[in-house]
C-alpha cells in the first residue's frame, strides 16, 4: 500500500498548485478536487439547499480517490481531501446554516464510516499564507469558489481545531506567504522533508493522475 499525503489549508492558499508542482517531478500520483466536474457545485452556489448533496458527493469522491490511490506503490497526493472536506467545509456549512443539525450528523456518520474503512493520511502538509495574499489569489481565480472571503477565518478555525488533535509528527506546516505562485523554488526542500517524515527514498516515477 502506497503512502498518502493530504495538502490542506483554507481556500486560495494554493493546495492544488502545490500538488501539481510536486506531481510534475514524476514522483507522485494525485487525486484533485475537480470543482468544475462536480454535479452539485454550481447548483449549491445559487441554492444552498444543495449543500447536503454537494457535501456527500465530495466526501464520496474523496473516499473513492483514497481507495484508488492506496493501491499504487508511489506516494500519492490529494489537495484537501476527505478530512478537510469534513472537518473544514462540512463544519463551516453547518455553522453558516447551510446544513441543519440532521444533515450535518448524516455527513458525520458518512465521514466516520469512510474513515474507519480507510487508513488516515500518512502526512498532512498544512499550507498557510498571509490573508491579503490569499484574497488576491481568490480575485484572480477563474474556477468556482464555494467559500466566501468573509468565511475564511472561520474555515481556518475549524481546520486548526482538527489539526490540534493530530500527532505533531504527522503535520508539516508550510508558510507560503513569501513563495512564488508556482512554488517551484520550494519543491526540492519540501520533497526532502516529505522523504524524512515518511522514511522514503524518493525515486522518479512516471507522473500519474487519478480522476
Amino acid at each position: 500500500m502506497g503512502k498518502l499525503i493530504a495538502i490542506i489549508g483554507i481556500t486560495g492558499v494554493g493546495k492544488t498548485t502545490l500538488a501539481r508542482a510536486l506531481s510534475a517531478s514524476g514522483e507522485f500520483v494525485t487525486g484533485l478536487e475537480q470543482h468544475d466536474a462536480r454535479p452539485f457545485q454550481t447548483a449549491f452556489l445559487v441554492d444552498k439547499t444543495y449543500a447536503l448533496a454537494n457535501q456527500i458527493d465530495y466526501l464520496l469522491l474523496r473516499a473513492e480517490q483514497e481507495s484508488t490511490l492506496r493501491k499504487f506503490h508511489q506516494t500519492s497526493l490529494v489537495d484537501g481531501g476527505l478530512d478537510q472536506d469534513f472537518h473544514g467545509f462540512t463544519h463551516l456549512f453547518h455553522f453558516l446554516g447551510f446544513l441543519n443539525d440532521n444533515e450535518f450528523h448524516l455527513c458525520e456518520r458518512f465521514y466516520n464510516f469512510c474513515r474507519a474503512k480507510l487508513s488516515t493520511p500518512d502526512l498532512i502538509i498544512h499550507l498557510t499564507a498571509q490573508r491579503e495574499i490569499i484574497l488576491d489569489r481568490l480575485k484572480s481565480r477563474s474556477r468556482i469558489n464555494i467559500t466566501r472571503p468573509e468565511d475564511l477565518a472561520q474555515l481556518e478555525s475549524f481546520l486548526n481545531i482538527w489539526l490540534a488533535g493530530l500527532p505533531k509528527e504527522k503535520v508539516l506546516h508550510v508558510d507560503v506567504s513569501n513563495v512564488s505562485s508556482s512554488y517551484l523554488e520550494i519543491i526540492p526542500s519540501l520533497k526532502q522533508q516529505i522523504a524524512e517524515r515518511l522514511g522514503l527514498e524518493l525515486i522518479n516515477y512516471d507522473t500519474g493522475y487519478i480522476p
